[in-house]
C-alpha cells in the first residue's frame, strides 16, 4: 500500500494519519521518537504492509511481471493499489469526495509537520500542493511515479521499466484489488490490522 490506502485504512480504524503516513521515515523503535497515538499509526501501517505483501492475491499479482521486475514488483504493486483505489475512490467511500477526505487529511497531518523529519517534510510539500493522491487516479500519473522513484534510488532503475507489466496486466491487478482490499477495509474498521 502507498500513501492513499495508508491514509483510508488509518481513518477507518481510527487510527493517527501522522502515524501512517510517516511510518515509512521511521526506523527501528519509534517508542522514544514520537507520543503513543503517532507510535501507534506507525505500526498501524507497518501491520499493513505486512499483511499486504503476505496477501495470495498479492503475490498472485507479482507473478503477472516479468522475472527482471519481480524484485520491484512489491513497490510497484504498492502504487498501483493506490491508482485503483484513487480511481474507484466514489464507489469505495461514496459518503467522501476523495478531494474533501484528502484535505481533512492534509489538515491534520500539516501542522505536525515542523516537528517531522526532513525527509517527511520535504515528501509533504509536493503530496498535497501537486495532488498527488488525486493524480494517482490518471495511470500515466503512476508511470511518472514509478520513473521518479527510480531515479532518486539507482538500486531500484527497475521500478521505471516496471510499468510496462502494469500495463501490460492491467485488468488482471485491477481485479486482483477488488479481491482483497475490501477486506482490508473490514479489517480496519473492526480494527484487526
Amino acid at each position: 500500500m502507498n500513501f492513499l490506502a495508508h491514509l483510508h485504512l488509518a481513518k477507518l480504524a481510527d487510527s493517527s494519519l501522522l502515524g501512517n503516513l510517516l511510518a515509512d521515515f521511521v526506523r527501528g523503535n519509534p517508542d522514544e521518537l514520537y507520543p503513543p497515538h503517532i507510535v501507534s499509526g506507525i505500526r498501524m501501517h507497518r501491520r499493513v504492509d505486512s499483511m499486504t505483501d503476505s496477501l495470495p492475491e498479492v503475490k498472485q499479482a507479482q507473478r503477472l511481471f516479468r522475472p527482471e521486475y519481480r524484485r520491484v514488483s512489491a513497490i510497484t504493486l504498492d502504487v498501483v493499489w493506490d491508482h485503483f483505489l484513487s480511481l474507484n475512490w466514489d464507489q469505495i467511500e461514496p459518503h467522501i469526495a476523495l478531494k474533501d477526505f484528502l484535505q481533512l487529511s492534509a489538515n491534520d497531518i500539516t501542522p505536525h509537520l515542523p516537528d517531522m523529519p526532513e525527509r517527511f517534510r520535504n515528501m509533504n510539500r509536493y503530496l498535497w500542493s501537486e495532488r498527488w493522491m488525486e493524480r494517482y487516479a490518471e495511470l500515466p500519473f503512476i508511470g511518472r511515479v514509478l520513473n521518479g522513484m527510480a531515479q532518486r534510488r539507482p538500486r531500484l532503475a527497475a521500478l521505471a521499466d516496471s510499468f510496462a507489466d502494469v500495463e501490460n496486466n492491467y485488468d488482471a491487478l485491477e481485479a486482483l484489488f477488488w479481491q482483497f482490499y475490501p477486506n482490508m477495509m473490514h479489517q480496519a474498521k473492526i480494527h484487526e490490522i
